[in-house]
Order: C-alpha cells, then structure tokens, then sequence
C-alpha cells in the first residue's frame, strides 16, 4: 500500500507513511489522511523512508495539509527524506515551512 496512516491512542500524533511514488495518485488518500482528524492541534509526521519520487502535486498536498492544521502554528514534521527527495523541499524552500530531517 503506498500510503499508511497511523494515530496515536490519543489522535493526536498522525504519522503518514509514503512508499513509492508521492505523487497526484496519491491525492485522495492524503487528503483522507488529515481532513477528519479529530484533534485540531494534532501533530503530524510525514515519513518518506519509502518515497522514491516527489513531485509538485505532493508540494501541493503538504501545503494544503499545512493549512488545514493551523497553518504557521502547524506542528508537521517530515522525516526521513532521501537526498533526492530533500533536495526537492531545500529548493521549494519548504525547511522554512515545515520540520525538515
């Protein structure tokens, strides 16, 4: 399955984990992933130890979820990001927006 969704017993650490490619395919399932999140200020935590591929509809679904967690006060890491992959977020400058490691 290339996207898993994980909550914590209390709702409010989701972890997204992405395998293959995160890209448009994966859309409707991300959205899923954080449109009916019980707890406003959750956290979240996207792993791509998996992701083989990024593209910009993916930047655009980590932005959309950025903004439907609280935008500057979201709480959103994104973790375990190939060079490739990391290499994508430095020149979108999204280290700025999101935690990066």
């Amino acid at each position: 399955m290339p996207l898993t969704i994980q909550r914590s017993d209390d709702g409010r650490i989701v972890t997204i984990t992405i395998s293959g490619r995160f890209d448009f395919d994966l859309h409707q399932e991300f959205r899923q992933a954080f449109e009916h999140a019980e707890e406003e200020d959750a956290r979240y935590v996207i792993d791509l130890a998996q992701a083989e591929y990024m593209d910009s509809s993916a930047l655009g679904m980590l932005l959309l979820l950025r903004e439907r967690a609280g935008g500057d006060r979201a709480d959103i890491a994104i973790v375990n990001c190939s060079p490739a992959i990391n290499k994508i977020l430095t020149i979108s400058n999204f280290h700025k927006l999101f935690k990066v490691a």
